[in-house]
């Protein structure tokens, strides 16, 4: 076997699923921990539903993430030549039959096999079907003559061996009635061309895999390995789809999961490696081996995404988060001012206080990115004549101090808790609605320091609080 080389194989019908990621990361890490290479590959051979769009954000959600791949990009419909030839091989050396069924008769078998509760399989009519007696007025496909005595042994580098008779793997079909060929004569054919050494895999593929490993035995070609992973499931057990909530990168960039975050998230899912909780990216790629992938589904909580991006927000540093934090405000929600700039980057050891993602630290920072400042009108009750009177007194005493912080602005706060006869939430909270719009965020010293004297001045002078 040559150097390894491994392969993400996606179909651009859709965006690429949070499955799909995961499964071309531990292709990635699998070829780069043993200096091989890994190839993507675009199976684009479905032509009503496949679109450029879809291709072009598998591309940039596997580079979002940190996965590039090795050489040419490889589209599948640039080979159809190639697969055909094969199925032609296939057909001359006795491997292959062509089959005229008309597509009532396979309903009607199928219908027969539903009322029998049994799953559906040709009943190989066509296999010994002689020249002389085939249809002149049908199209016919062209199915593979699998094997129907004995059994296929799949050593299987995450699952162990596994064998099935093969009795039950069906005739399937290689090549249309107009002539295009089938999946899994497309991938063995590309996979053989690209000289692949392992296939690693949703384990959904394994009755794939069978058929695969057949036409390889029967063009003489040498196995790859492979490796079939479990599938990610929801918190409830059931296998995750492109219809459930958060399931495209997309989701996660939009509410501010960050790349290394959620990598280091998925690496976790369904692999561990000793009690290591966290890893670096060479980390991921030194430890990653095919015997830490567990046998069992993983299920994908939100929870923990949370948590693992929590983690990168405290310990990256504070240039690296705020260069996060710029692009992805140009993204999803609008540039930051340069202006405004210098005032969030030394802010930020107390915006992402309590921060999940980039987005919280998005909302903690808004008071400073805006000028005009829109109240929450619930919030803003909390300015009633008392408090008013209270702001007036706090506007005075700022006014009388040269520099703003946390030394300077207690006395003043605590005089004002004395002289009202209240508490710190009593004297901090209008104080925060008045220069935020909300009575939640950050700590209300924070925002006066973080705003400078006269952006206070000029936020407490507003009319609404006179």
């Amino acid at each position: 076997m040559s150097n390894v080389a491994t392969r993400f194989a996606p179909s651009p019908t859709g965006a690429l699923h949070i499955g799909g990621v995961r499964t071309a990361l531990f292709c990635w890490l699998y070829s780069k921990n043993k200096k091989g290479t890994f190839h993507l590959r675009i199976e684009d051979t479905d032509k009503e539903r496949s679109k450029d769009e879809h291709k072009i954000q598998i591309i940039k959600s596997l580079k979002w993430i940190g996965i590039e791949h090795d050489g040419e990009l490889y589209i599948q419909s640039t080979k159809i030549d190639d697969h055909i030839n094969v199925a032609n091989e296939l057909l001359k050396n006795g491997h292959a039959y062509r089959c005229y069924c008309s597509s009532e008769e396979i309903e009607d078998q199928k219908k027969r096999a539903k009322q029998k509760k049994l799953p559906y399989t040709y009943n190989r009519k066509c296999r010994k079907l002689s020249e002389s007696d085939t249809p002149k007025d049908i199209k016919p496909v062209v199915r593979f003559k699998s094997k129907i005595e004995g059994s296929s042994l799949l050593k299987d580098l995450v699952q162990g061996d596994v064998e099935i008779d093969n009795i039950t793997i069906e005739d399937f079909i290689i090549l249309r009635n107009d002539g295009t060929p089938t999946y899994n004569l497309s991938a063995t054919v590309d996979d053989h061309q690209m000289n692949m050494t392992h296939i690693i895999r949703g384990d959904d593929h394994k009755i794939n895999t069978f058929k695969q490993m057949q036409i390889y035995l029967s063009m003489e070609w040498d196995l790859p390995n492979f490796a079939h992973i479990p599938l990610i499931h929801t918190l409830e057990g059931k296998k995750l789809s492109k219809r459930d909530n958060a399931s495209t990168l997309d989701d996660y960039s939009k509410i501010g999961i960050m790349p290394n975050a959620l990598r280091n998230y998925l690496l976790r899912l369904g692999w561990s490696y000793k009690d290591k909780e966290i890893f670096t990216l060479e980390e991921s790629i030194e430890y990653f081996n095919l015997e830490g992938i567990g046998k069992s589904p993983s299920k994908l909580d939100i929870r923990r995404i949370l948590s693992m991006n929590e983690h990168y927000i405290k310990n990256i540093t504070e240039d690296e988060l705020y260069d996060h934090i710029v692009q992805y405000c140009e993204l999803y929600k609008e540039k930051i001012p340069t202006e405004k700039e210098s005032k969030i980057k030394s802010s930020l050891i107390f915006l992402k206080n309590k921060a999940k993602t980039l987005e919280d630290i998005y909302n903690n920072s808004k008071y400073i990115i805006f000028d005009d400042i829109s109240f929450d009108q619930e919030d803003l009750k909390l300015i009633d004549g008392k408090a008013k009177k209270m702001l007036a007194e706090f506007i005075n005493a700022i006014k009388e101090i040269k520099s703003l912080n946390k030394d300077a602005l207690e006395p003043i706060v605590n005089n004002l808790i004395k002289s009202h006869e209240t508490n710190f939430k009593g004297v901090g909270q209008p104080i925060r609605v008045a220069l935020t719009g909300s009575k939640f965020g950050p700590g209300v010293y924070d925002i006066i320091i973080s705003l400078g004297k006269e952006e206070v001045l000029k936020r407490l002078g507003n009319k609404i609080f006179s």
